[in-house]
């Protein structure tokens, strides 16, 4: 009898994904991730590649144009393999699992990520780019397939026992034994860990690459200022500094750059993520909001320009990313082209302001990088007189206009719900902290967007494009969209944020919790085209679903007076105290989250009348105090305050508008003035 022949034809053509998209003319039998892929694998029982990447991954790109696009090599792949492409923006989930596979192996983890797999999906060998022609120490593509392939069919018994090996590795973590609590003491000892790892020279971390990694700067700022500790803030200061005046940073068009491959921040992949500059927007307010930095101010005002130029999808959302390759005059794909200049270019423009622009933009005959110029300002890192920033914004306006008439680098134009929640976020408190509220506006249309399009009967969805939700959605989603949603009731009082808010937490509680350990599975329990559910605690370039939900949960309690939601929150920290204990410097977020459970600052103001003034007034101050982490909420006289939290049976002081600042299970004398207010709001952050 024999099998049935593996499908001739590329099959990525009916997908929505950019990024499978460019890959549905290639020469290669591809395959969207999915059940079909898999069952063709076990009947021809051939092992599957699987290439993993995004829209705006240069080395993806490479590897397509030199391997993918090639008949020889396709031809290869097309005999001896199931292939399958996916975009890993669209199916985190699956990358979860495959790079935890090839981190297990012991190799250098990336993308593009290439993995092969047992016809059941489960992992026996793998890499990141392979070249098309061996060199520095990589094997060629070719030979890296022959070499699968060959181990495949010759050694099935030994694939099979390291294969299964790898899966159990990969599964979801099983601790012996709950872990510690998370207290004070762990935490200013993470502070002075951290403190010795950063680059007192350029910002960051030591070494290169060099990554914003906001999860690790999020985590010093809430110490720093939990604490007073000057050594923490003076930290994420300089990295806000170097990155925002360093190459990674778009001085014209605002925005920055994934990483700098360098120490100094200075050249970086081009790519553009929508997650990375939602969170050090956020970052960047959060410290704005103590320093008054006028560099900070410009900077957030400029990536919310380039969010709204850039980024909005005509449905009120943002898009997923920007290219890293543009496209130059010859047609010809580059990483960079869209954004370096040479020095003639800006000469031309400029005309008499070329000498003060290059003086401070590093502008120079030889250029900074391969011949040309990445604008920065790492030599003339502090900001100048007024009438100088004028004149240099006048300079950047005429050189942004003539980049606009070249090829813009492509849009990944997919709206990814997690993604979208953290720049709602960023928007909602960036509106509040500047009393700006078109920037609320857009929060509110992006969150109503993925409310009533992309969480339909089947329950929230991860991804949307072109009229199609696809892929339900992960962990990640749910604890981004409720905490953008406890963002929005934070900002504007309306209770329906905190229905959606706990509507999604309940999906979430039914549909992830793990019963046995607690935590959250990065997939649904109904989802059956993955090998593992798996759960981490591990925070990525983004901060993990688990860390995110600890601080959702406890707003929860505060606001409900559920204790469900504070037990839950302690679960998962203690959860991962196994893995905590590993490799702490993987679970900050877990870290910041923790201090919502030690020290969350829950702010009530009961209101003498429906539309008051002082509450109003206190409300404005306390959304530009300078404190992380405040849940707020203004309740009327009348109404019943929720059990079990340190609010209940609080009550008005001599019939005025009443303000309580609670820290952890202890609030501070009622204040009835915004002046007295100011002065609880200083006491709460050290309490």
């Amino acid at each position: 009898m024999s099998l049935p022949a593996t499908p001739a034809l590329n099959q990525l053509a009916q997908e929505t994904s950019p990024y499978l998209l460019a890959h549905k003319d290639n020469p290669v039998h591809w395959w969207p991730w999915g059940e079909e892929a898999l069952e063709i694998a076990k009947k021809s029982n051939k092992p599957i590649m699987i290439s993993i990447g995004y829209a705006a991954c240069h080395w993806c790109h490479v590897m397509a144009d030199e391997s993918f696009a090639d008949i020889d090599t396709a031809e290869l792949m097309n005999e001896k393999f199931i292939n399958i492409k996916v975009d890993r923006e669209e199916r985190p989930d699956i990358d979860h699992i495959y790079m935890s596979a090839l981190s297990e192996l012991g190799e250098q983890t990336g993308w593009p990520l290439t993995m092969f797999l047992t016809p059941e999906g489960k992992p026996y060998w793998g890499g990141t780019y392979f070249p098309k022609i061996q060199g520095d120490g990589r094997p060629s593509f070719k030979q890296a397939l022959e070499f699968a392939e060959t181990i495949f069919v010759k050694d099935k018994e030994a694939v099979e026992q390291n294969s299964e090996s790898l899966t159990q590795l990969i599964a979801a973590e099983r601790p012996k034994m709950m872990g510690p609590d998370i207290s004070d003491d762990i935490l200013l000892n993470m502070n002075q860990r951290l403190g010795d790892m950063m680059d007192g020279k350029h910002g960051g971390l030591r070494g290169a690459p060099k990554f914003p990694q906001y999860p690790i700067f999020n985590l010093l700022w809430r110490i720093g200022q939990r604490f007073n500790q000057d050594r923490a803030k003076t930290a994420v200061e300089a990295l806000l500094g170097s990155v925002f005046q360093g190459g990674i940073y778009d001085h014209l068009g605002g925005g920055l750059a994934r990483y700098a491959t360098d120490e100094k921040w200075l050249v970086p992949h081009f790519e553009k993520m929508l997650s990375d500059n939602a969170l050090m927007l956020e970052l960047a307010i959060n410290v704005y909001k103590e320093k008054k930095s006028p560099l900070l101010k410009q900077r957030i005002e400029e990536i919310i320009n380039w969010l709204k130029r850039d980024m909005l999808t005509s449905e009120g959302a943002f898009a997923t990313s920007q290219d890293a390759d543009s496209e130059d005059e010859k047609g010809e794909f580059s990483e960079g082209k869209f954004y370096v200049w040479t020095t003639d270019e800006i000469k031309e423009l400029l005309k008499d302001n070329f000498d003060f622009f290059a003086k401070h933009y590093d502008v120079t005959e030889a250029g900074n990088w391969q011949n040309v110029t990445i604008l920065n300002r790492l030599k003339s890192f502090h900001w100048l007189s007024d009438e100088d920033e004028a004149r240099l914004t006048k300079s950047r306006n005429i050189l942004l206009s003539a980049r606009n008439q070249r090829v813009k680098p492509n849009l990944d134009d997919k709206i990814l719900a997690d993604w979208n929640g953290m720049v709602i976020t960023s928007l909602t408190l960036a509106s509040d902290t500047f009393n700006n509220p078109e920037w609320r506006d857009l929060a509110i249309k992006a969150y109503s967007f993925i409310k009533n399009t992309m969480d339909t009967e089947e329950g929230l969805h991860h991804s949307y494009r072109l009229g199609k939700c696809s892929s339900p959605a992960i962990y990640n989603d749910y604890a981004q969209m409720t905490r953008a949603a406890l963002s929005l009731y934070n900002s504007t009082g309306n209770k329906e944020y905190i229905n959606d808010a706990t509507r999604w937490t309940n999906a979430l509680n039914e549909n992830f919790w793990c019963e046995e350990f607690g935590g959250y599975f990065i997939t649904g329990k109904n989802r059956n085209d993955v090998i593992i559910r798996g759960k981490t605690g591990a925070d990525e370039a983004t901060p993990n679903g688990n860390a995110v939900m600890i601080s959702n949960l406890m707003a929860l309690y505060l606001l409900t007076g559920e204790e469900e939601y504070k037990e839950k929150a302690k679960k998962i920290a203690q959860c991962f105290g196994n893995a905590i204990a590993k490799n702490i410097f993987a679970h900050v977020g877990l870290l910041a989250g923790s201090i919502d459970i030690i020290a969350a600052i829950h702010i009530v103001i009961i209101k003498t009348e429906k539309e008051d003034k002082v509450a109003n007034e206190m409300i404005e101050m306390i959304k530009q105090a300078p404190v992380s982490g405040l849940v707020i909420q203004a309740i009327e006289q009348a109404e019943v305050l929720p059990k079990n939290t340190p609010i209940k049976d609080k009550k008005l002081s001599g019939d005025k508008t009443t303000a309580y600042i609670c820290v952890g299970q202890t609030c501070l004398e009622p204040v009835t003035n915004v002046k007295d207010l100011i002065s609880n709001l200083n006491k709460a952050k050290e309490a």
